[in-house]
């Protein structure tokens, strides 16, 4: 999850999409995706955005995608289910970030993609540990929004936001009753996004909570935080854990770090060229 800028970057005819497509999953789940920039020899950077997000809210507005066109990447984007302009069941048995990764990599299958970044957020940063652990096509690594909690929980970190927390804010009828610290944002930012609330709550019952084989990542990799993001505490003991990893950080708490310029500029520079 994410919290877009003021400006929304999507009206710049720059960014608009040069494809836009639905990918079918094996389970029969229709999955947007998006690509910018020419189809040569450069290897593109793919996105995956964070929980009650999407490509737009994610990536778009807050100008990652223009930040990454300037560099001169080509740039690919993934609405995860339940999310953005991809089928939304209700059923929980559709979610995870395991099955969101099969997403992934099937939709990056069926564009015939070679070699690849990854840049990942939030629950889009625990599937890209989880595709990056199992696919050796991807080249460099950035996760953002996460810290030591994947160690200690698997995933996004539950010590910090309750996963039955977050399905009862997410079901309410009555927001003002939210009072768990935190999970109210959430409530906010998918309501702001036009989500559908029943979809990110069947995502939210199965958040990932089981160990992720991080010695399999062999691409060097940024673990990439907010100063003062409760749910990334800790960055550097994450990147321990990784073959080749590192951290940063960069202002700003889980909402807001995507939307400072440091935030796209460090991880520009560490995916090079």
């Amino acid at each position: 999850m994410s919290r877009a800028s003021p400006r929304s970057e999507s009206r710049d005819p720059a960014i608009t999409p040069a494809q836009s497509g639905r990918f079918v999953t094996d389970d029969g789940i229709q999955v947007s995706f998006y690509r910018w920039g020419s189809e040569d020899t450069r290897i593109p950077v793919v996105l995956h955005h964070g929980f009650a997000a999407s490509t737009e809210a994610n990536w778009v507005a807050p100008g990652l995608v223009a930040a990454l066109l300037k560099a001169g990447r080509p740039v690919i984007s993934i609405d995860a289910r339940g999310h953005g302009q991809s089928g939304k069941p209700h059923d929980s048995a559709f979610y995870g970030e395991v099955r969101m990764a099969r997403d992934l990599i099937g939709l990056l299958d069926h564009l015939e993609i070679g070699e690849f970044d990854l840049f990942g957020y939030s629950m889009g940063a625990i599937v890209s540990l989880i595709v990056a652990s199992e696919d050796k096509r991807v080249r460099r690594l950035v996760v953002g929004g996460i810290g030591e909690g994947v160690l200690a929980t698997g995933g996004v970190d539950l010590r910090v936001m309750d996963r039955g927390a977050i399905v009862a804010a997410l079901l309410t009828d009555d927001p003002a009753s939210i009072t768990a610290p935190g999970v109210a944002a959430f409530r906010s930012f998918a309501e702001r996004n036009g989500s559908d609330l029943k979809a990110l709550a069947a995502q939210a019952e199965r958040m990932h909570d089981q160990p992720i084989d991080l010695q399999r990542i062999a691409a060097p990799t940024l673990v990439l935080a907010g100063e003062k993001d409760p749910l990334a505490f800790y960055p550097e003991r994450l990147a321990a854990a990784i073959p080749r990893g590192s951290s940063a950080t960069v202002p700003g708490d889980h909402l807001g770090a995507v939307g400072q310029p440091q935030f796209a500029d460090t991880a520009i520079e560490f995916l090079g060229r």
